[in-house]
């Protein structure tokens, strides 16, 4: 029998290659809000991709908007030992003990969207969501002048157990307190879930019958407000500007009634926060802050983003 050594050389040596790319495949965990937001599945889909490009495994986890879920899955993730963690926060300050104890055991930790406290965590992935707030609220104040005559009555729908969208409400609410033409009707607490937000816009637009503006600082609470204006037959009366692009967003943006919509890159968040990880457990640095740019979504220029909801 005539053994060709080159060509045993040659599979030895790519059976040393396929071992050391199992052996330095990863495996990270991302502990998510919930999977009823299309934005939040987004991320997972840009997570799961870069995961693949660096032939790592991604696991995921839906904590059902339940924070005491998110600090137990992270407490199951490092008794199995992952190699990294992403975490969408709904509680920044609760979910910090956990986090601690993630990077004792030597598993770095990335956080996207919700911004954590100072603490042991890697980088934080996402957008600036306080200054993105206020950018809305200038072109809301600039949208008053050409559009609105000038004045307004304006109620925002937000998510009151959400850090981020708190932050949110907060960089629009300070934008536009005190501005000339500005009432502010208050705020109702969507809890980041559609079907309560919907409702909450419901009421809203029956306790101010002369609303004219709604601000939606999440995309269950932009749904929410959407199909509270449809319902009460509002389209050609209340303007909704908000967070989050969806194809009823983007219908509403076609009809006129949606102003304007901040659509951040979820998939790129999650993409990002995996790259990270995998720089990181790889023996890289990374950056403690991974800035993801947003878009004022408007008539203008809504075309550019109809194929992602198609």
């Amino acid at each position: 029998m005539i053994v060709n050594v080159k060509n045993v050389l040659m599979s030895a040596a790519a059976g040393v290659s396929l071992m050391a790319t199992v052996a330095s495949a990863d495996t990270f965990a991302l502990v998510q809000i919930n999977q009823q937001a299309l934005f939040f599945n987004q991320m997972n889909s840009g997570a799961e991709s870069a995961a693949t490009s660096n032939g790592d495994k991604l696991v995921i986890f839906n904590a059902n908007n339940d924070p005491a879920a998110q600090n137990s899955a992270i407490e199951t993730y490092i008794q199995q030992g992952v190699d990294g963690i992403v975490i969408v926060a709904i509680d920044v300050n609760g979910i910090m003990p956990a986090v601690k104890q993630a990077t004792d055991a030597g598993i770095p930790v990335v956080a996207v969207d919700a911004v954590l406290p100072d603490g042991p965590h890697s980088a934080q992935v996402g957008v600036n969501n306080a200054k993105a707030g206020a950018d809305m609220g200038d072109f809301f104040l600039s949208y008053l002048g050409s559009d609105m005559g000038g004045s307004a009555k304006i109620g925002v729908v937000g998510a009151l157990n959400s850090s981020i969208q708190n932050i949110r409400q907060a960089g629009f609410v300070d934008k536009i307190t005190g501005a000339n033409g500005v009432v502010e009707a208050g705020v109702v607490d969507g809890r980041n879930v559609q079907d309560i937000a919907l409702t909450a816009a419901e009421n809203l637009i029956t306790a101010n019958p002369d609303m004219t503006a709604i601000y939606a600082t999440g995309e269950p609470a932009l749904l929410g407000a959407v199909a509270a204006v449809e319902s009460q037959g509002k389209q050609d009366s209340v303007k909704i500007f908000g967070w989050d692009l969806t194809a009823q967003a983007i219908r509403g943006i076609d009809q006129g009634y949606v102003a304007a919509v901040i659509q951040q890159d979820p998939a790129g968040m999650g993409a990002a926060a995996v790259n990270a990880l995998n720089t990181i457990t790889e023996g890289g640095s990374v950056d403690t802050s991974i800035s993801v740019p947003i878009t004022i979504v408007t008539q203008a220029n809504v075309d550019d983003f109809r194929s992602i909801f198609e």
